[in-house]
C-alpha cells in the first residue's frame, strides 16, 4: 500500500500511471492513479471495499429508493427492488490522513455503479442540490475523478423556480469533473462496465434530494435513445456540453490522482469558501 520509494537517500514520488483492474474470483484490485491499491469485493450480496487496509461497507442506493425519480414508471411497477450502486464514505488510506481530513472538514467518497437498465433509461445517480454556505448566497461545490468506467455527469442551475442552465459532461478515466456552486447534478452510467468514481467534498453539510423528487427527476434523463427533456420543468434550456479539464488553480490534473490533495487541503479551501474563488468557477461552467 506504500506511495513512496527512498532511493540513494532521496524520497521518491511514483510515476502517474493509469488505473486498472485485474479479477481475481470476485475480487478486484483497483490500482489507483498513483500506484496505491485498494480492493472491491464483488459477489451476489453486493460490494465491500478496502482501503487503507480496512474494510469498508458501503450505504446502498436501492431501486425503491429511486421511486419518484425514474422515467419509465411502467416499468418500475414491474419489477422487484434490488441494489443499484454503492457509495464509501469517509474513506482514507491511513489514520492520519483521516485526521488531516477531520481536521480540513473535507470528505473522499468513492461510488460503484455497475451497468444497469432502468426500464429504458440508463442506471443514474438519484440527483441532489448542495445548501449554501452559511452567511453567503453561493452553494457548496464537489469535484469528481472517474477511476474506472464512463460518466455522464448532468448538471442544472436554478434560479427561484426555473431552470436556466444544463450542462453535460462526459468523462472516461482519470478525467476532473467539477460541480461548481448552485448546480444540482446527477450522474448515469450508459456504458457497459462498472463506473467507479470519487470525490471530494466539504462534510460539513448534507444534501438534499427533496427538489429532483419533487419534479420526478432531473431536468433531462438519458434513455438509450438519447436524452429526454422531463415534463415536470415547464421551460428548459437546451443542454450545453463541456468537457473535463485541468484545473490548476485547485490543483486539479485529469489523469493525476486528486486523492493526493490530503497532503495539500490548502487546495481544497475551493470546497468550504467558493465565494472566494468565483471567478475559477465561472471559467470552468462557461467555457
Amino acid at each position: 500500500m506504500g506511495d513512496k520509494i527512498e532511493f540513494e537517500g532521496v524520497e521518491r514520488q511514483p510515476d502517474i500511471g493509469m488505473l486498472h483492474d485485474m479479477n481475481v474470483g470476485n475480487v478486484t484490485e483497483v490500482q489507483l492513479l498513483t500506484g496505491r491499491s485498494c480492493y472491491l469485493k464483488g459477489d451476489i450480496m453486493g460490494y465491500t471495499i478496502e482501503f487503507g487496509g480496512v474494510e469498508r461497507q458501503p450505504n446502498i442506493r436501492m431501486l425503491h429508493d429511486m421511486k419518484e425519480v425514474v422515467y419509465d414508471h411502467e416499468w418500475f411497477g414491474s419489477v422487484d427492488d434490488i441494489e443499484l450502486y454503492y457509495m464509501f464514505r469517509h474513506l482514507s488510506l491511513s489514520e492520519k490522513e483521516l485526521e488531516i481530513m477531520n481536521r480540513s472538514h473535507l470528505r473522499y467518497d468513492i461510488t460503484v455503479i455497475p451497468p444497469n437498465m432502468l426500464g429504458c433509461e440508463f442506471i443514474k445517480t438519484a440527483g441532489h442540490y448542495h445548501p449554501n454556505i452559511p452567511g453567503q448566497e453561493i452553494s457548496y461545490p464537489e469535484v469528481y475523478q472517474v477511476l474506472e468506467g464512463e460518466a455522464t455527469y448532468i448538471l442544472q442551475k436554478h434560479e427561484g423556480d426555473d431552470i436556466v442552465d444544463t450542462v453535460v459532461i462526459k468523462a472516461k478515466k482519470g478525467d476532473i469533473v467539477l460541480i461548481p456552486p448552485d448546480y444540482g447534478h446527477v450522474t448515469a452510467n450508459a456504458s457497459d462496465e462498472i463506473l467507479k468514481m470519487a470525490n471530494w467534498v466539504c462534510c460539513d453539510f448534507s444534501s438534499s434530494y427533496a427538489p429532483f423528487r419533487d419534479m420526478e427527476g432531473g431536468a433531462y434523463y438519458l434513455l438509450e435513445s438519447g436524452f429526454v427533456k422531463n415534463h415536470r420543468y415547464e421551460k428548459l434550456p437546451e443542454i450545453r456540453y463541456i468537457t473535463p479539464t485541468d484545473i490548476p488553480e485547485f490543483g486539479l490534473f485529469c489523469g493525476r490522482d486528486m486523492y493526493d490533495l490530503v497532503n495539500d487541503t490548502e487546495k481544497l479551501e475551493f470546497l468550504k469558501s467558493p465565494q472566494n474563488f468565483a471567478g475559477v468557477f465561472e471559467s470552468i461552467i462557461n467555457v
